[in-house]
C-alpha cells in the first residue's frame, strides 16, 4: 500500500509541477519589459485579475473574480499593441528599480471601496519598477493615469475575458 502512495504521490508532485509551468510565461526572446497588470478587487463586482505580457508577445491572464474565463488564459499581443502598452504607461512609470504608490494618503479627494491597480516592470538584471494605485485616488493630477489604466485592458484586446455577462449560460 506504501508503494502506490508513493507513486500516487509523485504523479501528483510532476504534474503540478508542469502546472506551474504552464501558469507563468516563457522567458522572453525579445528584449524589452515583462510587465505585469494587476487590477485588483472592489467592493461591488469589479473585475479583478492580473495580466502578464512579454516583449516577444506571448501573454497570460490570470482571472481573480468576476471575468469570463474560468482560469488561467494565454494570449497574444503583436508588436503594435506591446508599443502602445509601453508608450501608454510611459508618463506613470516611476523611475527604473523604484516604487511609487498613490493611495488615500497622497490625495485630497478619496473614495472608498474602488478597486487598486498595480504596474510592474521587469527586466533582466534590473530591480523590478512598480506603480500602486488606488482608483478612489480622485485628485485631477491623476485623471491620466486613470485614464491609462482603464485603457489597457483594450489595447491587450482582452476586454472580451473581463465580461462575465459574455460566458454563455
Amino acid at each position: 500500500m506504501t508503494i502506490k502512495i508513493r507513486v500516487a504521490a509523485a504523479a501528483l508532485f510532476a504534474l503540478t509541477g508542469c502546472m506551474a509551468e504552464q501558469e507563468g510565461l516563457e522567458p522572453p526572446k525579445a528584449p524589452g519589459d515583462v510587465i505585469r497588470f494587476t487590477a485588483g478587487r472592489c467592493f461591488g463586482a469589479c473585475p479583478a485579475y492580473n495580466v502578464l505580457v512579454s516583449p516577444d508577445g506571448s501573454g497570460l491572464l490570470t482571472p481573480e473574480r468576476f471575468t469570463s474565463v474560468p482560469g488561467p488564459t494565454r494570449f497574444t499581443l503583436t508588436r503594435a499593441q506591446y508599443r502602445r502598452l509601453l508608450t501608454t504607461l510611459a508618463p506613470h512609470r516611476p523611475a527604473t528599480g523604484t516604487s511609487q504608490r498613490i493611495d488615500q494618503k497622497s490625495c485630497t479627494r478619496f473614495a472608498t471601496d474602488m478597486p487598486s491597480y498595480s504596474v510592474e516592470w521587469t527586466r533582466p538584471g534590473q530591480a523590478v519598477t512598480r506603480l500602486d494605485y488606488q482608483s478612489g485616488c480622485m485628485d485631477p493630477q491623476y485623471g491620466r493615469l486613470r485614464v491609462a489604466l482603464a485603457s489597457i485592458p483594450k489595447i491587450l484586446d482582452v476586454q472580451h475575458m473581463l465580461n462575465p455577462k459574455a460566458v454563455a449560460p
